[in-house]
């Protein structure tokens, strides 16, 4: 791993049109050989865009491992580039200057499209913040990963194991909470809720957050920009009346806000996640391989 660390550390000094073309080479490839995440893609794609062609699914499916891999690559730059190189690679829309955006305790909720670790550096670069990630197994990576996402700010990285309560704490210190609810965690703290009409176990989290330390909660939203220019962040406008009195309405709310960002870039959300893997009490697993191997037949 220190090997692939050192690799990604010589990948930053790459101009990003080369790095990018890299990635989308690599990830074509992946595409044809990772039989197991693609059907994961194209079970997701099918649940969620049932009057979809198969021909359409297959075309984002295989855009999508390309600016994955592609993003993965790019990190590189996100965790060792100047924070001038950054600045001119991350174009920012505010929907409000970030100081106002701050004047009160801040949720950033930042859906799981590829770009998200852009969207997290546009954050860090502006303000501190606070944060749940995943801990990684292999720790010269974890290192690696919380270092570079923490180099500019100070920055509160709790682990998912620790839950709730620590981030509540930082956010009565003043520190927005970078938020990402959008995947399946399981039952624990979730409720099945709509996602493109069909029953997700989704976190509630959010609305749960936002109640318990009166935050507002504001989208941001990170997409690749065409001709290998860069990237978009958006910081769209605090939703008003948020959270609903109703915890299932307010993230079926959510739910609805990344339905219709995706729609706009579908491939590069992050289809390869097994998001309906937890299911309603009697329903079957989606993801069964039995249903992989007639589908491929018959496709």
């Amino acid at each position: 791993m220190r090997f692939a660390i050192g690799l990604m550390w010589l990948l930053h000094w790459l101009p990003l049109p080369i790095l990018a073309r890299i990635g989308e080479l690599i990830g074509g490839l992946l595409y044809l050989s990772l039989k197991r995440r693609r059907h994961i893609c194209m079970t997701n794609l099918r649940l969620c865009f049932p009057a979809m062609s198969e021909q359409e699914r297959k075309q984002i499916t295989r855009r999508h491992f390309q600016v994955y891999v592609r993003s993965v690559l790019e990190r590189s730059i996100l965790w060792w580039s100047s924070e001038a190189r950054l600045r001119k690679l991350i174009h920012v829309e505010y929907s409000a200057p970030m100081a106002e955006m701050l004047s009160s305790p801040t949720i950033f909720m930042c859906p799981h499209f590829v770009s998200l670790d852009v969207a997290g550096v546009a954050v860090m670069l502006e303000s501190s913040l606070c944060s749940i990630y995943t801990t990684q197994r292999n720790k010269s990576f974890d290192k690696a990963l919380r270092r570079g996402r923490s180099r500019f700010r100070p920055v509160k990285l709790f682990s998912r194991a620790e839950g709730v309560k620590p981030i509540i704490r930082a956010m009565k210190e003043n520190l927005p909470f970078f938020m990402l609810p959008d995947m399946d965690f399981g039952r624990k703290d979730a409720e099945f809720v709509p996602f493109f009409g069909v029953p997700a176990a989704t976190l509630t989290a959010l609305p749960r957050i936002a109640a318990a330390t009166h935050a507002k909660v504001i989208p941001v939203i990170a997409s690749i920009r065409p001709n290998y220019d860069g990237w978009n962040v958006k910081f769209d406008h605090a939703w008003t009346e948020y959270p609903h009195a109703d915890i299932v309405s307010s993230t079926r709310f959510m739910n609805s806000y990344i339905e219709a960002e995706i729609l706009h870039m579908p491939a590069e959300y992050f289809w390869t996640h097994r998001r309906f893997k937890t299911r309603p009490e009697g329903e079957s697993n989606v993801y069964r391989e039995s249903q992989a191997r007639f589908q491929d037949t018959h496709h």
